[in-house]
């Protein structure tokens, strides 16, 4: 199985073209990458650590990170909804790092 530094060099090498950086922030960070692969343990898949999963994939596939919602997330705040993949900006302190809400809507949610 994968460790989390594996992880993080994996995952970096295939975000940061597409202009997604992990956060400054290596604790959280490295809780969000533990949780991932927790998640895919336990599922079969990366789903979103910070997001409840239902444990089937179709169901979950819109939060099978990254995520549907972190594109928009980033654009609009500079980082995803839990804080793992942010922009150079949000990184370099240039915008101001705002509470990201949730896009995934309710009924998605099993509420």
């Amino acid at each position: 199985m994968m460790d989390v530094p594996q992880l993080y060099e994996k995952l970096k090498k295939i975000q940061e073209p597409k202009g997604y950086y992990f956060s400054n922030d290596m604790e959280r960070v490295t809780e969000l990458l533990e949780g991932l692969l927790r998640n895919k343990e336990r599922y079969g898949y990366m789903v979103c650590p910070c997001r409840l999963a239902a444990g089937d994939r179709e169901a979950d596939k819109d939060i099978i990170c990254p995520c549907v919602y972190r594109e928009p997330d980033v654009k609009a705040f500079g980082s995803c909804y839990c804080n793992l993949y942010v922009s150079k900006a949000w990184n370099d302190r240039t915008i101001p790092h705002e509470y990201v809400p949730e896009r995934r809507p309710p009924e998605k949610m099993g509420f």
